[in-house]
């Protein structure tokens, strides 16, 4: 029986899952941001400066998912990570510390590489190291990171930004303190965190697995062994060079279009654009525009952006208590099924002009039923679904189709807003959600439980 060392598992999890919570915060931290430096910027009458301002750190976020495939292939899953924290250091210092535009965009430009990276990297390499059983609660770690930083981001910026006045205009904002210095530190507070994910990557191992692709036995029988215990170090061994056995040399991205392996990044493909365009994170980055419809001001938005990181985060503990239990393929049904119903009613609620409360609910329920379900189970799957002699290569191509889908649902969402208001964008997600829903019942196997070479045996045959 072999005795599985859960402490030091979680411990590695925790510290790779550390570019998560730099994902979740970078992500998040510059719509705290946006009421004050589009005003020090003069671009808040410019609605082609505001889009590119938020959506720019998602041409970074394509780069780096790019890129991470075959890096992460060549080099390791380490070294990227590491330089992903690197990235993310530098990205915060620069974006707070810059007094011109085409420096700030070009700061979170370099930020979203770093995000690129990690969304790809983290949840991959906790699977590798993670044993079939406990795997789904690992990995969904990564979600959990994800959340936290959220949420720091929200209570930060929340904290950090000084009262604005009832009325106030765009030139009292410019020169406040918020407008002037408040938006910085929202972005500075980030090289902390950055700087400790940078530290603590020097003191974890390499994957496994990739060891073993590069033929260095020796270290992977070490690593496995402080996981699992010598047998089960023997064993891991002897499946995953089973699953090698036909590798030749480096994967290119045309060896994805293999007839046994088109299926399965087809799945991979349209599930990470999925959790994107079923529409939760316009609330995330469009918070302003979302509660301002519902009739909130300045001050109680960045309040109920804080409410809704604690419902983000409370839900996502659900998904890690139940993923292994339930299994991936029960919760994602759940997720999409539940957000078709709710988007029904949010598009109701603000055909009818409803506002307060009732709507601040339905997002909450929304963004509960989206923690719980497909915002940590999709990366699980991704990190499990693809074979491990092209996981590096297909992960990066999955990602990639996830940051392309963010980049036109951040783009879009202002357009869908003004041409079908609320009600109708709402209502196209709505649709979205009940198209995954189908796609999800009629394509996903079940993978809980399954060693990834036993999930890889599966899905190929």
């Amino acid at each position: 029986m072999n005795k599985i060392n859960t402490k030091y598992i979680f411990a590695i999890s925790m510290v790779s899952a550390m570019g998560g919570l730099l994902f979740g915060y970078d992500w998040v931290v510059i719509g705290g941001a946006k009421p004050f430096y589009e005003k020090f910027f003069y671009i808040a009458q410019s609605p082609g400066l505001q889009g590119f301002a938020m959506s720019s750190a998602l041409i970074g976020c394509l780069v780096g998912a790019a890129v991470s495939g075959i890096f992460s292939d060549r080099y390791g899953r380490k070294r990227l990570l590491l330089f992903s924290a690197l990235l993310f250091t530098l990205s915060a210092i620069g974006t707070g510390a810059v007094s011109g535009f085409t420096g700030f965009i070009v700061y979170r430009i370099i930020g979203g590489i770093g995000i690129g990276l990690a969304s790809t990297l983290s949840p991959m390499y906790i699977a590798e190291i993670s044993p079939a059983a406990m795997r789904g609660k690992f990995v969904s770690l990564n979600q959990l990171t994800i959340v936290i930083g959220i949420l720091l981001a929200q209570i930060i910026n929340w904290q950090i930004a000084q009262p604005v006045p009832a009325g106030a205009t765009d030139v009292d904002i410019l020169h406040s303190w918020n407008g002037q210095t408040g938006w910085r530190w929202m972005f500075w507070a980030e090289s902390i965190p950055a700087g400790l994910f940078f530290i603590l990557m020097f003191f974890v191992p390499e994957s496994p697995r990739w060891l073993a692709k590069t033929g260095n036995k020796k270290r992977v029988l070490r690593i496995l062994a402080r996981i699992g215990g010598d047998s089960y170090a023997a064993n891991e061994y002897k499946n995953i060079s089973e699953s090698l056995i036909n590798t030749t040399g480096r994967v290119s991205i045309k060896s994805l279009f293999e007839p046994h392996l088109r299926k399965i990044l087809l799945i991979g493909v349209v599930l990470a654009a999925f959790q994107q365009w079923c529409g939760i994170n316009v609330i995330f980055n469009y918070a302003e525009e979302v509660f301002e419809a519902a009739g909130y001001n300045v001050s109680d938005i960045l309040f109920n952006i804080v409410v809704t990181g604690s419902v983000n985060l409370i839900f996502t503990f659900v998904a890690i208590y139940t993923v292994d239990k339930l299994g991936r393929k029960a919760l994602m049904l759940i997720g999409a099924g539940g957000l078709t119903g709710i988007y029904a009613l949010m598009g109701a609620a603000y055909f009818f002009q409803v506002t307060g409360w009732p709507l601040l609910l339905l997002v909450i329920l929304a963004i509960a039923c989206y923690a719980m379900s497909l915002a940590p189970v999709i990366w699980v799957v991704l990190s499990e679904i693809f074979p491990n002699r092209v996981r590096g290569a297909a992960m990066a191509v999955a990602t990639l189709s996830l940051w392309l889908a963010s980049f036109l649902l951040t783009l879009s969402f202002p357009i869908l807003n003004s041409t079908f208001g609320a009600s109708g964008t709402f209502w196209l997600y709505g649709i979205i959600s009940l198209a995954g829903f189908i796609f999800i019942f009629k394509k996903l196997p079940e993978t809980k439980g399954k060693s990834l070479e036993e999930i890889e045996h599966e899905i190929i045959n």
